[in-house]
């Protein structure tokens, strides 16, 4: 018997699982500790502004995923979709951002370890927030839609959190393992489930009625030259997670090695160029970072969101 499948006992016969089979125990992304109690105080104060507000919320997964579907509702939506967070919180209102961010905040939906993959709480926050604005930088250098590139960057692993949502449930001691960047637990995930994070993360994504400009590069992030209608986000979402492992490496580790050359050309982007943008993202990661570090919430430097604006 495989040694993964020792790890998880209680795993059902793989024939019997889907992505859809995850997916539909999965109610809410949890939030990170650190983004939802600064949240909580700027909406509780009459003087806060809503680039603050969105700002914030740009740095936390979990809220960002519920604003974006209360946004795209049918009560809110009236039939137009939106994908980027400004234009959801935009959309939605003070008072829907105020009660969604309260209700984290009251049942403690806090961002946790995800024991299935080994991978810490904190970690599993800069993992997202590093690649979202991974992707955004590289939007900004290639021409794309860089409040789309950040929404994709952001939510690219919810599949993982997924995943092992349902292992506590179902597979308690399930061990998917990760070998870094490009294949990251694929292999693993394949070998006891049948499938990926990122197929899951896809269906998570559908079931929660996102486009398929945010689904499709999810599904496709580790092949990216197979998807069938977005493939430059596909490859710019694999690029971003490049930066992302780069720029997150423990100090001394050495760099992963770079995306194939066929994936950075459909970018226009040379490996060189990619190699060099590693300093660009650590230092607007360093800025999130130190204002979440901050004593009391300031108003954010916006030299770290570059890309956005409020439109209200």
């Amino acid at each position: 018997m495989p040694p993964a499948l020792i790890d998880a006992p209680n795993l059902p016969a793989r024939d019997r699982l889907t992505p859809e089979d995850i997916v539909r125990e999965v109610k809410q992304l949890p939030s990170a500790p650190k983004v939802l109690p600064r949240l909580k105080q700027l909406l509780g104060d009459g003087n806060s502004s809503m680039i603050e507000i969105v700002a914030y919320i740009r740095l936390d997964p979990g809220i960002a995923a519920r604003v974006l579907r209360m946004a795209n509702s049918a009560y809110f939506s009236k039939g137009v979709r939106c994908v980027t967070v400004d234009e959801a919180v935009n959309r939605v209102g003070y008072n829907s951002v105020y009660e969604l961010v309260s209700y984290a905040v009251a049942s403690q939906v806090l961002v946790r370890p995800l024991a299935a993959y080994g991978v810490e709480a904190d970690e599993l926050w800069l993992m997202s927030v590093a690649c979202a604005l991974a992707a955004e930088a590289l939007a900004e250098r290639t021409g794309q839609d860089c409040s789309i590139a950040y929404t994709i960057g952001l939510l690219h692993c919810v599949g993982m959190v997924a995943i092992d949502e349902w292992a506590l449930r179902h597979a308690r001691g399930l061990v998917l393992r990760r070998s870094g960047f490009p294949r990251e637990a694929v292999e693993s995930e394949r070998a006891v489930l049948g499938f990926s994070q990122a197929e899951t993360g896809e269906a998570l994504l559908q079931h929660w009625e996102f486009p398929s400009n945010i689904t499709d590069p999810v599904r496709w992030q580790y092949a990216p030259r197979a998807s069938s209608h977005e493939v430059r986000m596909s490859c710019l979402l694999h690029a971003a997670k490049w930066l992302r492992s780069a720029v997150c490496a423990a100090p001394g580790a050495p760099r992963p090695p770079l995306p194939d050359a066929s994936q950075l050309l459909a970018l226009g982007m040379e490996p060189e160029k990619l190699a060099k943008m590693t300093d660009l993202v650590a230092g607007r990661l360093a800025t999130v970072s130190s204002l979440l570090d901050a004593p009391e919430p300031a108003a954010p430097d916006r030299t770290a969101f570059p890309a956005q604006s409020w439109r209200g």
